[in-house]
């Protein structure tokens, strides 16, 4: 995994042509007008999702992987904890559901980040991610979460 700030994404444009795109996106659109809703940048290969929602409580919560998508979090406006976590040895609790993209896992994360407006964090598919949790107390963030596809 990978926590940065998007002022830093040319430093993440050795992880490939799609990494340049997904970051070329992030830092040219102006997501401040833009909907929530699915966005197709590259076809099936890069995917655009922006999202509004009031931060939550992580109790309940689980993590999620993913197989066919790495995603790329990105805080255009509020903050909010992630917690994440290494796959090693850990089981799902939530068998992997190919249509969705994604499995869950009942351990909690072993790490905690702080992300605010501006910056972004990029989930490999052995990375653990248990997203939108409250930072401060309920907060209103506006994300997007970039899929970019592993082939």
């Amino acid at each position: 995994m990978i926590i940065d700030t998007l002022a830093n994404a040319a430093l993440y444009y050795g992880l490939g042509p799609k990494f340049i795109k997904t970051f070329e996106y992030l830092t040219q659109t102006d997501f401040s007008t833009l909907e929530k809703g699915k966005y197709e940048v590259d076809g099936t290969d890069i995917i655009a999702i922006v999202n509004e929602y009031e931060t939550i409580d992580p109790s309940g919560e689980q993590m999620e992987s993913h197989k066919k998508y790495i995603d790329v979090q990105y805080i255009h406006k509020g903050k909010e904890l992630i917690g994440h976590d290494f796959m090693l040895e850990k089981k799902p609790s939530k068998a992997y559901d190919e249509a969705s993209d994604y499995m869950l896992f009942a351990e909690k994360p072993s790490f905690f980040s702080k992300l605010e407006a501006g910056y972004f964090a990029i989930f490999f598919p052995t990375d653990l991610h248990m997203p939108n949790l409250r930072a401060d107390g309920p907060e209103q963030v506006k994300k997007v979460v970039m899929k970019v596809s592993v082939n």
